[in-house]
């Protein structure tokens, strides 16, 4: 039987190296998704997954999936897709559309783990700026997107989804090149997967990953999240 800890009222969480091996990165429960929780819960390299009916979890896995900004490098294909179709993509303009989209798409295992509660707490996130979007328009119409968590230097991919063709990979093409703009280095991914592989997603120790934190932190990189349309 697995025992975890229970949050209390406050936004600590337990120390990351306490969190169980299977599953993998599992590390307490309870609590709520303030905003507060969620913010000291990205500092500290924890995100919350769970399903609907269940209590909230909290993880931080190890191996960490993540994509380094530097090493980013589109594919041919990509490129030559987006030239082809030229899509409008923006940051901010339809955050409660992205996350709305993301919870409700079809997807191969017909489930989310984008839960009313989890929509709600990202909600609040964008409202105190701290959750962003990226969209991707065609003919006005929305065929692809993100939204994440901006924290420590770092942005925490949450979900993406794409209702055409390539519309995540534009959506994550132009995020890298917007953060590349301010020298971040980092976009943490969570957990790979094969679809988040052919994105350039790797991984590294769970204890790198909270070096990279810790480095980045001490010299925050402040980015003006304005809505906006973005250009390559």
């Amino acid at each position: 039987m697995i025992s975890l800890p229970k949050l209390d009222h406050t936004s600590t969480f337990p120390d990351v190296e306490n969190a169980l091996v299977d599953p993998n990165g599992l590390l307490a429960f309870g609590g709520d998704l303030s905003v507060e929780r969620l913010l000291s819960a990205y500092a500290s390299g924890i995100f919350p997954w769970f399903g609907e009916g269940e209590p909230i979890l909290w993880w931080s896995p190890d191996p960490r999936g993540v994509i380094f900004v530097d090493d980013y490098h589109p594919s041919k294909s990509l490129l030559k897709h987006i030239r082809r179709i030229k899509p409008q993509v923006s940051i901010n303009l339809a955050f409660d559309q992205v996350i709305d989209t993301c919870a409700h798409i079809p997807r191969t295992d017909n489930g989310t783990w984008i839960t009313a509660e989890m929509i709600q707490g990202y909600k609040n996130l964008h409202k105190s700026g701290h959750a962003h979007s990226v969209e991707v328009w065609l003919d006005n119409e929305l065929i692809g997107g993100l939204y994440g968590v901006y924290s420590n230097s770092v942005f925490c991919g949450e979900s993406m989804f794409s209702k055409q063709t390539n519309g995540s990979k534009i959506a994550l093409h132009y995020l890298v090149q917007y953060l590349a703009r301010f020298k971040v280095k980092l976009i943490d991914c969570q957990m790979q997967n094969p679809h988040l592989a052919t994105l350039g997603c790797v991984t590294v120790a769970r204890k790198q990953f909270l070096s990279y934190l810790k480095k980045y932190n001490k010299q925050p990189i402040q980015i003006p999240w304005l809505a906006q349309q973005l250009t390559l």
